[in-house]
């Protein structure tokens, strides 16, 4: 056998530096994260908002936050799971979702920073491209599009958000290159195309399609729908009117009270009293003699 050199001797271990928790985990880019947070130095501490939008199976997140030293600090949070509240209780996590909880969390922060009756933004979907423009004295609310690990392929829910956030009167950068109707090969931009994405005609058809071809499929792909009575042709105005209520009040459900005797769950093992251990000890022990 030839000579084998040992790269990763004694000395190479000892100066090994781990990489951080989260990218250990495979959840922040941290190359990234570095360009999105860091803030010129004359601007002292001035923060630097982000929209961040994540997904999971069952919800959509969308917060806008800022970096200190010490975390993240949330000034505003939206979820798909709101969404109930304003009429839309089945298809939490598509296209159409997205775009109302963007919404929701512009209309939450425009009203928290009192903006919402100066910047109101598109009160009626039509899919185009709309920029906010300063009004009066005070600037609209500037943040930036934080995907986290998603793929920020064309027509991607993450932009529905985006969509549904600069719609609702945020300043976000952006352009229409990665929504819904746009063609990379013509550079144009299909606006009636986005609207209907984002009053979920992609999944009505769907619906009908499945409908007429399959109806055990369509009863079982469609299962929630049917439990809340939501036919292929109700979506478009369940999203209007969901769009509309959202605008009426954007304001987060108020908490429940906790009753005076409430104790929280604990699943801690109660500490046993002396005299219990040793009534324990005495029944394994009588126990262990009955079986001799």
């Amino acid at each position: 056998m030839g000579f084998v050199k040992v790269v990763k001797n004694k000395a190479y271990f000892k100066r090994f530096q781990v990489k951080y928790r989260r990218r250990r985990e495979g959840k922040t880019d941290y190359f990234a994260r570095k360009r999105l947070i860091v803030q010129n130095k004359n601007k002292y501490n001035t923060p630097k908002y982000r929209l961040i939008v994540r997904f999971t199976n069952k919800t959509i997140i969308a917060q806008v936050a800022y970096a200190t030293i010490e975390g993240d600090k949330v000034v505003a949070d939206a979820r798909s799971s709101e969404l109930p509240r304003y009429g839309i209780k089945a298809g939490l996590t598509n296209y159409a979702a997205s775009y109302a909880v963007g919404l929701l969390l512009a209309r939450r922060l425009n009203q928290k920073y009192k903006l919402d009756d100066t910047y109101k933004g598109v009160e009626e979907v039509d899919g185009e491209d709309y920029y906010v423009e300063k009004e009066g004295e005070r600037g609209a609310f500037y943040c930036v599009l934080d995907v986290g690990l998603s793929r920020t392929s064309a027509g991607a829910r993450v932009f529905g958000v985006l969509k549904g956030a600069v719609d609702g009167g945020l300043d976000i950068p952006h352009s229409n290159k990665r929504f819904p109707g746009y063609n990379p090969e013509t550079s144009d931009y299909d606006a009636s195309a986005h609207r209907a994405r984002i009053l979920g005609s992609h999944v009505s058809n769907y619906m009908q399609q499945l409908l007429e071809e399959d109806n055990d499929a369509y009863k079982r792909q469609f299962a929630c729908y049917l439990k809340e009575g939501i036919m292929p042709d109700m979506l478009e105005g369940v999203y209007t009117a969901a769009h509309a209520a959202i605008r009426a009040d954007p304001s987060p459900a108020p908490k429940k009270e906790k009753p005076a005797d409430y104790k929280p769950k604990s699943y801690k093992k109660q500490r046993m009293s002396l005299a219990q251990k040793k009534g324990r000890v005495a029944q394994k022990k009588a126990a262990f003699l009955a079986l001799q």
